[in-house]
């Protein structure tokens, strides 16, 4: 049988200022007058905006265990799913052999007759052809911008 337990409170109170603050609730505590029990009795807030950790032992034999295991350092709690995305990082001539080539193929990868020519690009810059359709498309209006700009001041 799996226990759950509620841990802290991670609503975001200040979302409508634009800002990040929590109420400092520890542990979700049971408010009896709740229909369902649903709302912490300390903070209010409702039970889905506490933290919850699972168990394989039951809630009553288990829960000093639990408390023993929730105190976990931040990397273990990265590994539960919360991973930082890791950003891809670009040679300078990585950037302008892309550029070039983005601009060649007019900032569209869904040409057939350009499909070769794109994976052999792609291999030979050193990037997968994923990472570069991203790249594409976080520098398609800056860089298109940017360029067409430039073509008008030079006319």
């Amino acid at each position: 049988m799996e226990g759950e337990l509620y841990r802290e409170c991670l609503r975001n109170h200040a979302a409508s200022l634009g800002s990040y603050a929590t109420d400092g609730c520890g542990e979700f505590t049971l408010d009896a007058t709740s229909p369902g029990g649903l709302l912490c009795a300390a903070c209010g807030c409702h039970r889905n905006f506490h933290r919850k950790l699972i168990s394989s032992t039951p809630f009553a034999e288990g829960r000093q265990q639990q408390s023993a295991a929730a105190v976990e350092s931040p990397e273990s709690e990265r590994s539960e799913g919360h991973k930082k995305r890791l950003r891809t990082k670009f040679t300078a001539d990585q950037k302008e052999k892309m550029l070039a080539f983005a601009e060649k193929i007019r900032w569209k990868m869904q040409r057939k007759e350009e499909e070769d020519e794109i994976e052999r690009f792609c291999r030979g810059v050193g990037v997968s052809r994923q990472v570069f359709k991203v790249w594409m498309h976080n520098h398609k209006n800056s860089s298109s911008s940017s360029s067409s700009a430039s073509t008008t001041l030079t006319q």
